[in-house]
């Protein structure tokens, strides 16, 4: 590891040498090539002088237009897109929304996603502690009453329901006797409890068949532990540790969970992000989530295009849908915004505003036949007036 800083601060040297600017990662990825190898300092130098041309090479030019290009970059794959629910990498139970459904969730910013999900992971000294994994997962997943019961009974002649809870079931789940009957207590007011066995009465003005049913559906669906909106729980070993796969999402009340890993916690729930670790977390999340989604079908963009839609996005602080709702619906010009959707409606209430619209985005101008302000067209000559006595 020594070698390896000493090699970095000869890189970072010859390049403060030569007055070049690189990003820290190039940086990095030099020293690494320097060290692997054995370049002399020549070598070094033709190194940083041909990286030197390939990342000019790679900036944008002034008057290029990104958005369009960015647009096709991440559209043009997009048709490529399978259509379908895939099951998730390896974890049969659970489904998860991919391609081109999941590209448009993300780029619509939708509320409410159809397949949330959470991959949960542990602190070092508890990832591999089986027992406390699958304690975690049964605190956190979903369990009812039906999936501890041993004997279930619907009791017409005494209008009651007698139930025998398992107290195998209940220690496989991990969970703690006294918390169940404490829940049950409180959400149940005509319980009696002897032993395992628990009698659940109807309220003295509803004893009917459907009342006891009802009641019935009630008991066995009555949820005993779990955190709220996540259902079905995976627990699996990933290489060397224990991972929790949810279906549902709740990132809040999941990093508070003593031995959970706060920084590798995932959900792709991208407002839920937003929500608990701020707009910055939301912007990464989108492009996480994006380009995963793309190389899940064997598809390679540019980050840069992902990024862009990511900035447009989450640029005013909270994340917005590119859609009329979002990005084009809040353009300052009328023609713009009239030319992607709601035409009707968009020019009658600017006329009846009084809005004036300046020309100077690039849809604007190609709707009434000028240059548009990119590439030659975003350089405007400006003549200086020379003193004509002179």
């Amino acid at each position: 590891m020594g070698d390896f800083v000493e090699t970095l601060e000869k890189v970072k040297k010859f390049v403060e040498k030569k007055n070049l600017e690189f990003p820290e990662k190039l940086i990095l990825e030099m020293a690494r090539v320097v060290e692997e190898k054995q370049l002399d300092d020549d070598e070094l130098n033709e190194l940083i002088d041909r990286a030197h041309r390939a990342y000019e090479r790679a900036k944008v030019e002034e008057g290029e237009a990104v958005g369009t290009v960015a647009a096709q970059s991440v559209g043009e794959p997009g048709t490529q897109m399978t259509m379908r629910t895939f099951h998730y990498a390896g974890v049969a139970e659970l489904n998860v929304t991919l391609g081109l459904p999941r590209l448009i969730e993300i780029v619509d910013a939708r509320k409410k996603i159809s397949t949330p999900t959470m991959d949960i992971y542990f602190e070092e000294d508890k990832r591999d502690d089986e027992e406390f994994v699958r304690k975690i997962a049964n605190k956190i997943g979903k369990s009812t009453l039906n999936d501890v019961l041993k004997k279930f009974n619907i009791n017409y002649a005494e209008m009651n329901i007698v139930v025998e809870l398992d107290k195998e079931k209940i220690k496989e789940k991990r969970l703690n006797y006294d918390d169940i009957i404490q829940r049950v207590k409180k959400a149940f007011k005509e319980v009696k409890i002897n032993n395992h066995i628990l009698i659940f009465e109807l309220e003295p003005s509803k004893r009917t068949i459907r009342d006891l049913r009802l009641l019935a559906d009630k008991v066995r669906n009555y949820q005993i532990s779990g955190v709220k909106n996540i259902g079905k729980v995976v627990v699996r070993k990933e290489e060397d540790e224990w991972v929790i796969h949810t279906e549902g999402s709740n990132l809040g009340a999941v990093l508070k969970i003593d031995g959970v890993d706060k920084v590798r916690t995932m959900t792709n729930d991208i407002h839920e992000i937003e929500k608990v670790l701020g707009i910055e977390a939301a912007r990464n999340a989108i492009i996480h989530e994006a380009k995963k989604t793309m190389e899940e079908q064997g598809l390679t963009v540019d980050i840069r295009h992902i990024m862009l839609v990511a900035d447009m996005m989450t640029a005013d602080g909270t994340v917005k849908s590119i859609g009329r709702h979002g990005v084009s619906g809040e353009k300052a010009s009328v023609l713009a915004r009239a030319s992607f959707e709601e035409t009707g409606k968009h020019l009658l209430r600017a006329s009846i505003r009084g809005e004036v619209d300046n020309l100077n985005g690039i849809i604007e101008n190609i709707i009434i036949g000028q240059p548009i302000p990119l590439g030659t067209g975003s350089v405007s000559i400006i003549m200086k007036q020379e003193d004509r006595r002179k």
